[in-house]
């Protein structure tokens, strides 16, 4: 059965333990409540996010900057509203069945607080009319090794969207890990680049939503591979963001902005997905060998199959290339969408062993399988992939 963590029940006597661990195998060392250096080591536990209460964002520029045009009338006209019912609840059907399947493949699984994101958000710096969701925690929280890294995150509908995960990362932080929250932005006008609009964003040529006001991050445009971290600068990170982390984090870990062909990027786990050791699961649309670094040039790059989600279906917030985002259990198992037939037939063919499970309906919100999960605890230890 899923677990529910309490900040005020359960699981703390008082006590402030340094070094808590659990033991994972008998054969080897205990491994710190928080431990994650990988996408692909072992899972262990995780946690899976919520559709409740989820609301359309209220339009503004960074909308415009990313989403696909064909829904921006949507937006326009229903931003600061609750999604559709009939969405939410089959959305919801579709989180409860994949922590039922990480369940049943022996992960514990953790899921936030509901929160009703219909209230509107107000700062000195501005108003939104709504949040958004609990339902991406890998949007809003970044784990690496035994620290959990809330993200100062560039839409103002997501200022307040860790309140969903709090009572959870308190219970971590009194279990030994770490718990850093990024400078929270003020997110003021001038963070957002006014004068262009439309068609005139371009990461690539130096035109993000988003200026160098302040530091700003979304923790889904960043993917471990051990010591390195690969990132993008997107329309809701900077290179301030970006420097901020690499400071945080210090020499212990080396931080690498890529660039991929996507004008419109927000969130690299649909581009660039590390499966396995020398494994690397690519966007042929987004990608090109040459454009990788030279480390990677012993690794197999596996060029992801064409998505097949009809152009009925809708996906308010992303391209289909959704389809690759994929959440890996460990080396082989991988969580695939159950209708994406070819996805499955290509990584089978490549020596995997792809689990599916229905997830159209947590699409139209925005996300896949990595999207909707954040891992907390995977079995390894901190090393280099890379010569």
């Amino acid at each position: 059965m899923t677990q529910e963590l309490d900040a005020n029940r359960g699981g703390y006597d008082g006590s402030w333990p340094d070094e808590a661990r659990v033991d994972v195998r008998t054969d080897e060392p205990a491994t710190p409540v928080v431990n994650s250096f990988t996408e692909w080591e072992c899972l262990e536990e995780v946690i899976v996010g919520r559709a409740d209460h989820a609301c359309v964002p209220q339009w503004h520029l960074t909308l415009e900057a990313t989403l696909p045009r064909r829904y921006w009338p949507f937006f326009k006209t229903h931003g600061g509203q609750p999604f559709a019912p009939e969405l939410l609840t089959a959305a919801a059907a579709e989180l409860d069945e994949l922590s039922r399947v990480l369940e049943a493949e022996g992960v514990v699984v953790r899921r936030p607080d509901a929160v009703d994101w219909s209230r509107p958000i107000e700062t000195p710096a501005f108003r939104a009319a709504s949040g958004l969701y609990g339902a991406m925690p890998r949007d809003c929280l970044l784990v690496i090794g035994n620290e959990i890294i809330e993200a100062p995150m560039a839409w103002r509908c997501r200022y307040l969207e860790t309140r969903a995960f709090r009572a959870l990362i308190r219970n971590y932080f009194r279990q030994g890990a770490r718990w850093t929250a990024a400078p929270k932005p003020e997110l003021e006008d001038s963070l957002y680049r006014s004068e262009l609009a439309g068609s005139e964003f371009d990461v690539n040529r130096d035109r993000s939503a988003v200026t160098e006001d302040e530091p700003v991050f979304d923790a889904a445009d960043f993917c471990r591979i051990g010591r390195d971290i690969f990132c993008q600068l997107s329309h809701v990170t900077n290179r301030f963001g970006v420097a901020w982390l690499r400071r945080h984090l210090g020499e212990e870990f080396r931080i690498h902005v890529l660039q991929f062909n996507d004008p419109n990027a927000m969130h690299i786990d649909a581009t660039f997905v590390p499966l396995a050791p020398s494994r690397l699961l690519v966007n042929p649309k987004r990608v090109t060998r040459g454009g990788l670094p030279q480390m990677f040039r012993n690794w197999e790059l596996l060029w992801a199959p064409p998505p097949t989600v009809p152009d009925t279906h809708p996906l308010y917030f992303t391209s289909p290339w959704l389809s690759a985002n994929v959440l890996s259990i460990d080396e082989k198992r991988v969580i695939v969408e159950m209708d994406e037939k070819p996805m499955i037939e290509f990584l089978t063919s490549h020596g995997f062993e792809p689990i599916p499970v229905r997830f159209r309906h947590v699409g139209s919100l925005g996300g896949g399988f990595h999207c909707a999960t954040i891992d907390i605890r995977r079995r390894g230890r901190l090393r280099s992939y890379f010569e």
